[in-house]
């Protein structure tokens, strides 16, 4: 798969869905992905983060829920890179989002994602620590780097969306993540 861009104000949205480099640290393991070269209009980045995280969604596996069920996506905090999250999901899979704060997310238990955006630090480490052994997926577009407990850590990089996998996060919950996602990380071996 190649990226395809058309002349002038706009490049065409592609979805890749390429895994790439790999980075290892004591603490973490870390899977950096391109997907996706932004639209250059103004609904492009929401369209390429709703593209991007529905395609993640598409992906993973909650215990006894069909792959078709309803999700529920809990955004706490101001998202970066959208503040329009829609997650288009393929197939018949469909999310409702809701905003709520931290404290309302943690005395819930009806959250099957969980979208982190900008917050403090204290409600970060509650919301990581909260969601430790749930099967409940988590992103955020506010750690680059994916260091601070996320599953999937979404990033703008000039005029492409990509997103780094934190496996040490996904090994610790029960939601399990297609692995054909992984394999393509070991074969690529592209690059960010």
């Amino acid at each position: 798969m190649g990226r395809s861009a058309v002349g002038g104000r706009c490049k065409v949205l592609v979805s890749l869905f390429l895994i790439g480099a790999s980075m290892t640290t004591p603490q973490m393991s870390v899977q950096t992905a391109s997907q996706t070269i932004v639209e250059n209009s103004e609904d492009g980045m929401a369209r390429a983060v709703n593209r991007m995280a529905g395609g993640i969604i598409s992906y993973a596996r909650w215990p006894n829920r069909t792959a078709d069920s309803p999700r529920v996506m809990c955004v706490v905090g101001t998202p970066r890179l959208t503040n329009r999250l829609a997650p288009d999901v393929p197939g018949a899979g469909s999310v409702l989002v809701r905003r709520l704060s931290a404290a309302a997310v943690v005395s819930r238990n009806d959250c099957d994602i969980l979208f982190l955006g900008r917050m403090t630090v204290a409600d970060r480490r509650q919301l990581i620590a909260w969601v430790r052994g749930r099967p409940v997926l988590t992103m955020t577009d506010d750690d680059a780097p994916c260091i601070y407990g996320a599953m999937f850590c979404l990033m703008e990089r000039g005029a492409s969306l990509s997103f780094s996998v934190n496996l040490d996060a996904i090994a610790r919950g029960p939601l399990r993540i297609d692995p054909r996602v992984l394999s393509i990380a070991r074969n690529e071996g592209g690059t960010p």
